[in-house]
């Protein structure tokens, strides 16, 4: 029973924070809000240039325990769900740089602890409106990696459900501003638990809509994990400035303004942007951390 109580005193700080958009007194609110992110970090997370899985999956197991306060994994992944859900996890398959399949796999295993039967768990991406899985979803899990984008300035946990929608270049105009509207889609509203931003290999510039040059990768080794997707995308936000400075010497703006992270707020209600009020828990390697 305290396991359960704990739980849905989770889901109500979550929907508080990061899936309240509506307007008016909640706006008011949201701007005496804080969120919580964890930054986690192991230099041993790429081996020769690859994605070290069990490595990487402790540092999911790490940063979600240390994010809900709770001792092990499985205690932490219960909290997000349990038997009688069904668990749609939204990756990213762009080909230059995807989720990795050692988290998805991750993932995927840990809700199979929590108690999910493994026919209610799917992972998938362009493919989520049509997947029989996602159609009855009590509950998505939101994994991609970080990257530049001539969309949405930066493509973090938002721009990645873009894929719910009937129509995603209607949220393209204006730096893709409105994002935030996507967590009213009914494949969404309330069902959103967690955002993992894969910063094992961010890509920090790029010009163009298909833009990617290895030049502009580096080997990170991070994940940001945490149940605000606008919290969560600010701190990408943050660190992707802080390579760019770090790289060009000076201060340069994306080629595309990032407005819908601070938008989600002031806008629609919805999440934490300014960092300030973001409690950001940093574990494991600091060595040039950047944030």
């Amino acid at each position: 029973m305290a396991d359960e109580m704990t739980r849905r005193d989770f889901m109500r700080r979550t929907a508080l924070a990061a899936l309240a958009a509506s307007l008016g007194s909640e706006t008011a609110l949201a701007s005496e809000a804080r969120s919580r992110v964890v930054l986690i970090r192991d230099p041993a997370a790429l081996k020769d240039g690859q994605v070290n899985g069990p490595v990487v999956r402790d540092m999911l197991d790490q940063a979600l325990s240390t994010l809900l306060d709770r001792a092990g994994a499985p205690r932490a992944f219960r909290q997000l769900v349990g038997p009688g859900d069904v668990v749609g996890v939204k990756s990213n398959v762009w080909p230059y740089l995807p989720t990795p399949p050692e988290l998805e796999d991750a993932l995927r295993d840990r809700v199979i602890e929590a108690g999910v039967k493994p026919d209610d768990v799917a992972v998938d991406d362009r493919g989520v409106r049509s997947n029989p899985v996602f159609q009855r979803a009590t509950a998505i899990i939101n994994v991609r990696p970080l990257r530049t984008h001539y969309w949405s300035g930066i493509g973090g946990c938002m721009k990645n459900l873009i894929m719910f929608a009937p129509s995603p270049s209607r949220y393209h105009p204006g730096g893709c501003a409105d994002l935030a509207l996507l967590f009213k889609l009914p494949a969404l509203e309330g069902k959103v638990r967690l955002h993992v931003l894969v910063a094992l290999t961010p890509l920090f510039h790029g010009r163009g809509p298909h833009h990617f040059d290895k030049r502009y990768l580096w080997p990170y080794q991070g994940l940001i994990v945490g149940a605000d997707p606008v919290a969560v995308d600010a701190i990408g936000l943050e660190l992707i400035r802080a390579k760019r400075r770090d790289h060009f010497g000076r201060e340069t703006e994306l080629p595309t303004p990032p407005s819908n992270i601070r938008l989600a707020e002031v806008k629609h209600g919805l999440g934490v942007s300014d960092p300030a009020r973001i409690d950001l828990i940093r574990l494991g390697w600091r060595e040039d951390a950047l944030i």
